[in-house]
């Protein structure tokens, strides 16, 4: 009985702890450095302050992930440039696996990894993929659980890119 106890105290813990994670609408996004998918040093959302980021969270062996992987690399090279890029993070992959992806779907946007998924805890991720778009002050303004289209980056992200609001 007080093995039963001791499980259910742990799992409501963990589902109140989940939902109070993560960051809000307006809030700051977590700036810890994460090694470059690639290798070669680490990476910071840090460094792109001061420009708009869609920070896409992704896996390897994620279907939906692989469907937007064309939609978010056409969108970057639109829009990529000083003021806007997507920023790749590999989350709970193997480092191999997510090369290859990068190299399948010729991926040109930089791309960061955690391994461990802490960063995606820290941003209150429930799963892969999702896309957080930061303002140049890096703070979110938008929050795409899921996959995103064409369709909705044409019609959502890109207008806040081009003057809609910073």
């Amino acid at each position: 009985m007080l093995a039963v106890l001791a499980v259910l105290g742990l799992l409501a813990f963990g589902l109140l702890s989940k939902g109070s994670s993560g960051i809000a609408l307006g809030e700051a996004a977590p700036t810890s450095p994460l090694p470059r998918l690639e290798g070669g040093g680490s990476g910071s959302l840090a460094d792109y302050r001061g420009r708009w980021v869609l920070v896409n969270f992704w896996a390897s062996w994620c279907i939906p992930c692989r469907e937007e992987a064309p939609a978010l690399e056409r969108f970057q090279r639109r829009h990529g440039g000083g003021g806007f890029t997507v920023l790749g993070i590999d989350s709970r992959d193997l480092s191999g696996d997510g090369r290859a992806f990068v190299r399948r779907y010729g991926l040109s946007y930089p791309q960061l990894r955690d391994g461990d998924g802490a960063t995606a805890h820290d941003f209150g991720t429930t799963g892969v993929p999702e896309n957080y778009l930061l303002d140049p002050r890096g703070r979110l303004r938008l929050l795409v659980r899921g996959p995103v289209s064409e369709e909705y980056l044409a019609g959502e992200v890109a207008p806040l890119l081009s003057g809609g609001g910073s």
